[in-house]
């Protein structure tokens, strides 16, 4: 049953990299089994390595990513969750990772081709419910660029994520997505499109209506030089 219902393990990581929980990721054990727990303990090795690399650890974040590409070389092709190999979904993890760190070391083009091309593996994924990649991987792009000063590309980013200008398939889209939308607003209002903010402001503002954690980018992984003046860091 471990190729049909081991990987579900793993999910807990998308939420934890997902509200930038960088101290409890660290934290957590990796199983006493990683034979057993082969997709859960390369998906702990990728999420320890964006922590590591989001706190500007890079020597141990780059640890974690050899760790991590041994721990993918233990799961057996025959491992799944739903539709999707655990294969084809660690492919996008490597591909973040790298983004992720090559950012962190400053080497920016890079990490965006990286980035980029965790887009295409997360887009070429076969489509289910709920999604095989739980992160969408052009957040992290498109923050990251916005970061950077690079709105045009990131506005485009987000606007294609949440469908806005039919660029993908309908499977591929998140229409109406607290994260993105919140990327969406800060390129338009940073670009001076006042009008078009505004609308995306009240879609906004519905979005995080009933929200408990305060949401302010579309990835948690923004440096604290950018940070608001609460100084809480935002992926």
């Amino acid at each position: 049953m471990a190729d049909w219902l081991e990987s579900f393990v793993a999910m807990r990581v998308h939420v934890l990299v997902r509200f930038g929980l960088w101290a409890e990721i660290i934290a957590l054990e990796l199983p006493k089994d990683p034979q057993l727990y082969c997709v859960t303990t390369a998906m702990l090795h990728y999420g320890k390595g964006v922590a590591y690399s989001a706190t500007g650890r890079i020597e141990e974040a780059e640890r974690e990513r050899e760790l991590f590409h041994a721990a993918v070389a233990r799961v057996p092709d025959s491992r799944t969750l739903f539709n999707n190999t655990c294969r084809d979904i660690l492919a996008i993890a490597a591909a973040t990772l790298d983004g992720e760190l090559l950012y962190r070391k400053g080497d920016h083009d890079k990490a965006f081709e990286a980035l980029r091309h965790s887009v295409e593996l997360d887009d070429s994924l076969p489509y289910d419910e709920p999604w095989g990649w739980m992160r969408p991987a052009r957040h992290a792009l498109g923050h990251l660029l916005l970061e950077q000063g690079r709105i045009t590309e990131a506005e485009a980013v987000y606007r294609a994520d949440l469908g806005l200008d039919h660029a993908l398939p309908r499977a591929c889209q998140h229409p109406g997505n607290v994260w993105a939308l919140h990327g969406y607003h800060e390129c338009l209002l940073r670009l001076g499109k006042t009008d078009a903010a505004d609308i995306i402001g009240q879609q906004l503002k519905l979005a995080t209506a009933l929200s408990d954690v305060p949401i302010r980018a579309s990835c948690f992984c923004r440096l604290p030089s950018t940070d608001g003046p609460d100084g809480h860091c935002c992926h």
